[in-house]
């Protein structure tokens, strides 16, 4: 017999435990091809006919985590993650009518489907199911005053997923702050039952739980991103290039500062994740991005693309230009570049050319880019943290 149950995934965490290591964020780390998330959403979705399907992410990462979703054709509904895993939790359970919810957070990638197994089993006899382990060592509280033994018969670690009554957890998250479903529950007065967890099941919390999880590695596969940009020239008092200031009679028309050779980078390390345009990130219209500086949008994106699980490798860059003479300034601009992309200097071309005074370029009324990069997966497996 199934029963009504919806399924939260929770997956917008921050990984602040990795950041030190300018790493992805662990549920973007990737098994083969795709995220450690969509692993966890495509596996644990198939493990019993949940009424609906939920997933609780950082808001600025829930357009592109639509696309892989809809790639898999997984029809998991999106929710705005919060700063802390209950207020996540309480945004996902908004979109939950069911009698009961069953929450798993992705960090514990690698739980059997017989824990879940075990845990639907009991699903009418508690207002909340856990799935423990046994404290295999000797316990002991210590602090400046007091060295007190504990029975480890009588402790258990606690794990996810847990199977909840939703009215009732709903009710019990307005309680206090919680760290899982459990022990909101159980403050709220409710009962709790226990089943069989797995060692498999361990969370990644720190870069060093990556070693013990039996993942695959990520695909080898080289990725291409190629962006252009162009931008009419007019009268005044210079132009910014490749994030490098060059002196002369005219600058470009544009609403951030037109750095026409930042843009097309840009756009190539969009087109190679995967994540849409320039336009689509900072749009013209939108008054909080007059005037910027373009290596700070740049930044962004780099940024970005390394938390969802790439990593730049190379980059090449093509200048059409009539005028400014730019062979003074290609050096400092890779330079330049090289900072902003966090790879080597050896790693960044810039190339200039003219049109030999053939079409727009040629006539000195515009400026435009081609710029092509490759990036790789991030390869934890094999990256030496330090």
């Amino acid at each position: 017999m199934t029963h009504c149950v919806a399924l939260i995934l929770l997956g917008a965490g921050d990984s602040n435990r990795f950041k030190k290591y300018k790493v992805p964020k662990k549920q973007w780390l990737r098994v083969g091809d795709i995220p450690l998330w969509l692993k966890v959403a495509q596996e644990v979705s198939n493990y019993y006919p949940f009424s609906k399907l939920i997933l609780s992410a950082k808001e600025e990462e829930l357009q592109y985590m639509q696309k892989y979703l809809d790639s898999l054709e997984l029809n998991f509904i999106l929710t705005k993650g919060g700063s802390t895993r209950q207020e996540s939790l309480q945004n996902a359970l908004m979109e939950v009518k069911e009698e009961y919810v069953l929450v798993s957070d992705i960090a514990r990638c690698n739980t059997p489907q017989k824990v879940f197994q075990n845990i639907l089993e009991q699903i009418k006899n508690f207002d909340c199911v856990v799935p423990f382990l046994n404290i295999p060592d000797t316990i002991a509280y210590a602090d400046d005053k007091t060295l007190q033994y504990l029975k480890r018969e009588n402790l258990k670690i606690i794990q996810t997923p847990q199977l909840s009554k939703t009215n009732i957890l709903k009710q019990a998250l307005q309680k206090g702050n919680f760290t899982d479903e459990s022990s909101a529950i159980s403050n709220f007065g409710g009962s709790i039952g226990f089943v069989q967890g797995s060692p498999k099941a361990r969370k990644i919390t720190f870069i060093d739980d990556l070693d013990s999880m039996q993942l695959p590695p990520p695909s080898t596969k080289t990725i291409i991103g190629n962006g252009s940009d162009i931008h009419a020239l007019k009268s005044g008092n210079g132009i910014i290039l490749g994030g490098i200031s060059i002196p002369c009679d005219f600058e470009l028309i544009a609403h951030s500062d037109g750095d026409v050779c930042l843009h097309a980078i840009s756009d190539a390390i969009l087109g190679g994740i995967g994540a849409g345009d320039i336009g689509e990130w900072f749009p013209d219209n939108n008054n909080a991005y007059k005037n910027a500086d373009s290596a700070l949008l740049l930044k962004k994106i780099v940024d970005f693309s390394i938390n969802v699980g790439y990593q730049i490798t190379q980059a090449d860059i093509t200048i059409f230009a009539q005028k400014p003479k730019l062979s003074p300034y290609k050096n400092a601009m890779e330079k330049r570049i090289s900072e902003i992309l966090e790879i080597p200097l050896f790693s960044v071309n810039v190339k200039a050319t003219t049109t030999e005074h053939l079409g727009f370029i040629g006539r000195g009324e515009g400026i435009m880019v081609q710029a092509t990069l490759t990036l790789t997966y991030f390869d934890w497996k094999n990256y030496h943290f330090k």
